[in-house]
C-alpha cells in the first residue's frame, strides 16, 4: 500500500495535505463527470472544463506517483458499459486518445515517442478531424457484419447490432469479392447537423426534452431498444481504422493505405485529412481546419494525429490508457461575454412558457447570437440571470445558443431577479406549473401562439407536408381570425386568401391546392400532426400500425396502448388524456367531416393463428434470415416479436455468437429453435 492509500485509510481527511486533498475531490469529480457522460449519457461537465481537471489530476500524479491509486480516472480507458444490452468483450481493447490544446502538447508529445529508442530515419503523420460522435467497433467475419459494439470502458462494451444496421453508411457486406476471414473496423457514428435540427424540432413539437448537442443525440439514439427509432433519426458513420489477419495486414503499411482499404470495401471515410511530413506541417494543417470546420455539415472538436507507419504503430505500442503513435488536438471551446438586454419569454405549440435571454449580439462560431434560451424557471434562479448582467455565452454542440455562467462581480447595482409572468403574454391566461414539472404552461387550447404552433406543426414535411404554408402566412392567418383549429384550414376559400396583402390570385390557388391534398396524406402522419405530447413521427407510425383507425385509438384504454412494443406508460398517458378533452373530440369530428384521412390499412390478416399470443426472442445471426425478415414472418403467422427473454417468451429463435439472451433462455427453460427448424414451423403453417 502506498504513502497516499495508507493515509486514506489512517488519518482522518484533515491530516492529509491540500495537494492529496485536492487529488481525493478531482478523483471523486471526474469519476462522477465520466459516469454520468459514459453510462447515464447525462453529461453535467463540458469537455473543456473535464479536460482541464483531468491535466490537473495527471500533473499531481505525476509529480507524487505514490499517490496513484487503481481507481484513479487517470488509471482506466473509460466506463463501464450500461446494462441495459449484452456486454461483451473487445476482440481487440478499443483505447482511448491522450490529448494535446496547442502546438506545444504535440511537440511534447512527438519528442516522447522519438525517446522510446526505435530507430526511425524518417516518418510521416496521418492529420485527420476528430469527428465528435460515438466510437464503434465493427466485426465482419467472410465480408459480413456479425458484431456491432460501443467503446464501453474500452476492454468490454454493449452488443448494438442491431441499431448498427440500421446506419445506411455501415456495409452489411464488404465490397470486395475476396474478403479477409475477419476483419474488425473502428469509426465514429455522428448525426449531421440538419439531422439534429430537425429531430431536435420533432422533440419540441412533442413536448419531449431537446438534445444538448449532436453527440447526446447519438448516444442516445444507439442506446434505443427499438431499431426503429435507430433508424428514423438517420445516424452516419466514418470509418477511420482496421485490424486485420496478418497476411492482408502485411499488404498495408501506412495508416494512409488503410483509409484507401476502407473506401475500397465500401465504408465511407473523411476526405478531409492530409499527409504531414512534419510537426510543423500538422500545425499549418490544424490552424487551417479550426475555422473551415465551422462550415462543415457535421461537428468536429479537434484532430487526431497518427504516426502513418503501421510497422512504427506497432513497434511503439501502447500505455496503460493510450496508444503512443496517436494523439488528439482539442479545440477550445468557443465563449464569449456579452450583455443580457432583457428577458423575454415564448410561448409554443404545446403550451410551454420558455424563458429567452435577449443579448447584445455576439460572435460565435461564425454566427451572430442575439437570443439565448434559458430553458424554465428554475434554470433562470439557479443561474440567477438578471436583465443588465454580463454572461457568459457558448453554442451547445456549436449549434444551440446557451448561457453558461453570469460574472456576478460585473453585476450593476439595483438589478432585480427574473420572475417569470403569471399571465400568458399572448392571451393573458393565468399560467399553471403542473406538479413535478419544471415547465410554466398555458392551458387556453385558443391562445394564438398555441394555434400558431399547432398549425405550423400539422403542416410541417413529416405531418400533413403543405407546401407553400409557411410561419409568416399563418401568422397572418391566425391573426385576421381566419384560424382557431387546424381543421379551419379545410374551410379556407381563394377569396378569402386574395383579400390579404400579398396573396396574389395564384398563390391563393397553389395553397387551397395544396391544402387540398394533405386531406389524401396517410393516417400515422395525421396522428403525427395532432401534436399530441409525447408522440414523435416514429411512435405515430407504431401507434397507427396498431390502431388503424382514429375511433380504435381514441377508445382505447391506456393499459391498451401502453402494450403496444415501444409504447411506454407516459406516452399512452399522453394519447389517452388527448382524447378526453373535449376540444380535441371536437377538432377530431371537424377533421373526419373535412374529409382528412383518419384511418389506415388494417394489419395484414395472419396466414395462420396457431402462432397468434406466441413471443418470440431472436439472438444472434441467422444464417439466411435478416434480423426484420425473421421477425416479419412470424408475425405474419400471428406471433410476436420482442427485444428481450422474460418468462413471458415462448420460443427463442438462435443463431451464431447468441451471447447472454441463450444463457437467460436455458435458465429459464424456454423452447429454442434454429432458423431451419422456425421456416419448417412456417411451412408447415401454410400448408395446413
Amino acid at each position: 500500500m502506498g504513502e497516499f492509500e495508507a493515509a486514506l485509510d489512517t488519518q482522518p481527511s484533515l491530516a492529509l495535505s491540500s495537494l492529496q486533498r485536492r487529488v481525493l475531490q478531482l478523483r471523486q469529480q471526474l469519476n462522477q463527470a465520466s459516469y454520468e457522460y459514459h453510462v447515464l449519457d447525462a453529461p453535467t461537465l463540458a469537455d473543456a472544463v473535464y479536460d482541464q481537471l483531468y491535466r490537473e489530476l495527471q500533473d499531481l500524479e505525476a509529480q507524487h506517483p505514490e499517490w496513484v491509486t487503481p481507481d484513479s480516472p487517470t488509471q482506466r480507458v473509460g466506463e463501464r458499459p450500461a446494462v441495459q444490452f449484452t456486454s461483451v468483450r473487445h476482440n481487440i481493447p478499443l483505447y482511448s486518445l491522450e490529448n494535446a490544446f496547442n502546438l506545444a502538447d504535440l511537440e511534447a508529445w512527438e519528442e516522447r515517442w522519438q525517446r522510446v529508442g526505435l530507430e526511425v530515419s524518417s516518418f510521416e503523420y496521418v492529420c485527420e478531424l476528430k469527428i465528435d460522435g460515438s466510437a464503434l467497433a465493427l466485426t465482419y467475419e467472410n465480408g459480413v457484419l456479425v458484431r456491432g459494439v460501443t467503446r464501453g470502458d474500452g476492454v468490454a462494451g454493449e452488443d448494438i447490432t442491431q441499431n448498427i444496421r440500421t446506419i445506411r453508411t455501415v456495409p452489411l457486406r464488404l465490397q470486395t469479392e475476396h474478403p479477409p476471414a475477419w476483419m474488425e473496423v473502428r469509426g465514429e457514428a455522428f448525426l449531421p447537423l440538419a439531422v439534429f435540427a430537425q429531430i431536435n424540432q420533432e422533440r419540441a413539437e412533442a413536448g419531449e426534452a431537446l438534445f444538448a448537442n449532436p453527440r447526446n443525440a447519438v448516444a442516445g439514439t444507439l442506446r434505443q431498444l427499438d431499431s426503429r427509432i435507430v433508424a428514423q433519426r438517420r445516424l452516419d458513420f466514418f470509418a477511420y481504422t482496421v485490424h486485420l489477419p496478418g497476411e492482408v495486414a502485411a499488404g498495408i503499411k501506412t495508416q494512409w493505405e488503410a483509409l484507401d482499404f476502407l473506401e475500397q470495401v465500401g465504408f465511407r471515410v473523411n476526405p478531409h485529412r492530409q499527409c504531414c511530413g512534419s510537426m510543423a506541417e500538422v500545425g499549418v494543417f490544424a490552424t487551417d481546419w479550426e475555422q473551415r470546420r465551422l462550415d462543415l455539415p457535421y461537428l468536429t472538436d479537434g484532430l487526431v494525429i497518427k504516426l502513418n507507419s503501421r510497422r512504427l504503430q506497432e513497434n511503439l505500442g501502447f500505455t496503460q490508457k493510450f496508444p503512443r503513435w496517436a494523439i488528439a488536438l482539442k479545440y477550445p471551446a468557443e465563449e464569449a461575454p456579452t450583455v443580457v438586454q432583457g428577458i423575454s419569454v415564448n410561448v409554443g405549440r404545446t403550451g410551454a412558457v420558455t424563458p429567452v435571454a435577449e443579448l447584445h449580439p455576439v460572435t460565435l462560431a461564425g454566427t451572430t447570437v442575439q437570443r439565448a434560451t434559458l430553458h424554465n424557471a428554475d434554470f433562470v434562479a439557479e443561474l440567477d440571470v438578471r436583465v443588465g448582467d454580463t454572461v457568459i455565452v457558448r453554442k451547445a454542440g456549436e449549434i444551440i445558443p446557451e448561457v453558461v455562467r453570469v460574472l456576478v462581480e460585473l453585476r450593476p447595482d439595483a438589478t432585480q431577479p427574473f420572475q417569470m409572468p403569471q399571465y400568458c403574454p399572448e392571451c393573458e391566461t393565468p399560467l399553471e406549473r403542473p406538479e413535478a414539472e419544471a415547465v410554466t404552461r398555458c392551458v387556453n387550447a385558443l391562445c394564438p401562439a398555441i394555434v400558431r404552433g399547432a398549425i405550423i406543426h400539422w403542416a410541417s414535411r413529416q405531418a400533413l407536408d403543405i407546401n407553400g404554408l409557411g410561419e409568416k402566412w399563418v401568422t397572418q392567418f391566425v391573426q385576421h381570425g381566419l384560424l382557431k383549429t387546424v381543421a379551419d384550414l379545410y374551410t379556407l376559400t381563394e377569396a378569402q386568401l386574395q383579400a390579404l396583402e400579398r396573396m396574389g390570385q395564384k398563390s391563393a390557388e397553389n395553397l387551397v391546392r395544396a391544402i387540398a391534398h394533405s386531406k389524401t396524406q396517410p393516417w400515422d402522419r395525421v396522428l403525427y400532426g395532432l401534436g399530441i405530447r409525447h408522440v414523435g413521427s416514429v411512435n405515430a407510425q407504431i401507434l397507427a400500425e396498431q390502431f388503424p383507425t382514429v375511433e380504435a385509438l381514441a377508445a382505447a384504454e391506456v393499459e391498451a396502448i401502453a402494450s403496444v412494443y415501444g409504447i411506454g406508460p407516459e406516452i399512452a398517458q399522453s394519447v389517452y388524456d388527448w382524447f378526453r378533452r373535449p376540444e380535441h373530440q371536437i377538432l377530431v369530428a371537424s377533421l373526419k367531416q373535412a374529409g382528412v384521412q383518419l384511418h389506415g390499412t388494417a394489419p395484414a390478416t395472419p396466414r395462420s393463428t396457431v402462432l397468434s399470443g406466441k413471443t418470440f426472442v431472436l439472438t444472434g445471426v441467422l444464417p439466411t434470415l435478416k434480423r426484420d425478415e425473421a421477425k416479419t414472418l412470424i408475425q405474419k403467422a400471428g406471433g410476436k416479436v420482442t427485444g428481450s427473454i422474460s418468462k413471458k417468451t415462448d420460443y427463442v429463435i438462435v443463431g451464431e455468437d447468441a451471447g447472454s439472451k441463450l444463457e437467460k433462455a436455458v435458465e429459464l427453460g424456454i423452447t429454442q429453435f434454429s432458423e431451419a427448424e422456425l421456416l419448417t414451423l412456417l411451412e408447415s403453417l401454410k400448408e395446413s
